[in-house]
């Protein structure tokens, strides 16, 4: 539900994981397992979108397949012991994601339209930073969208549901390859994601029909107020105990 309305779910799927016992990496992989369908369902909403866009799809979906298998061959390389001690950073990482997002989208969609050359930055230059994202999406997926929507507006777009149509296409894509390369491997918990994924798919039909009666501002605090104290109560498990 909270994917649904405001956001921010893996504040609570990733933490929920690691609480039933499923280890640091095969927890993350896991949910990044469990997510994925929301991605895709989204992407086909906004088919009409992504046809319109239909010319720079194959970058998006090449070099999110790119990032997304290598972030992934990355969090597999790791060893559970340096993955754990990361965890609270990327939970940090991601809260300030969360946080800030819209700002940092707001600013960026400032500085393309106010510098015309800022979408030139240009081919070379914009694609790293794309695959660089989809190297993180594929090694954490946290916070993927939100940083997805702030290189989009670097990039000039500012259709926000052409921006949405791309997000969840990239999204799609560094989920599904990930998830392939995690179930090559074994690092998939299938019992526990499959009950996440249960959560996912009631949650967000729920939420379609709660949505109009909860205010998003009350579930974004909500969240926010999660992914500090969760981010919180890792750093001092973790670093203090």
């Amino acid at each position: 539900m909270l994917n649904s309305i405001a956001g921010g779910g893996t504040f609570i799927t990733f933490p929920a994981l690691l609480f039933a016992g499923v280890p640091p990496i095969s927890a993350n992989a896991t949910n990044t397992f469990a997510s994925c369908s929301g991605y895709i369902s989204g992407a086909y909403a906004f088919r009409k979108e992504l046809h319109a866009h239909k010319r720079e799809l194959p970058k998006y979906i090449v070099i999110s397949l790119i990032g997304g298998i290598t972030g992934a061959w990355l969090l597999l390389q790791t060893p559970e012991s340096l993955f754990r001690e990361a965890i609270p950073w990327l939970l940090l990482f991601a809260t300030l994601l969360f946080v800030f997002g819209a700002r940092l989208n707001s600013i960026f969609r400032q500085f393309a339209s106010s510098h015309h050359y800022a979408s030139l930055i240009g081919g070379p230059l914009l694609m790293l930073m794309l695959l660089g994202i989809c190297i993180y999406g594929g090694f954490f997926n946290a916070g993927l969208g939100i940083i997805v929507l702030s290189y989009l507006a670097l990039s000039g777009y500012t259709n926000i549901s052409a921006m949405n149509a791309l997000k969840l296409l990239t999204s799609t894509c560094v989920s599904l390859i990930a998830i392939v390369l995690f179930i090559k491997n074994d690092a998939i918990a299938w019992f526990e994601g499959i009950i996440v994924l249960f959560g996912t798919l009631t949650g967000g039909y729920i939420a379609a029909h709660v949505s109009r009666q909860i205010s998003q501002e009350y579930v974004r605090s909500f969240v926010i107020i999660a992914g500090v104290g969760i981010t919180t109560y890792f750093f001092y498990e973790i670093y203090f105990m």
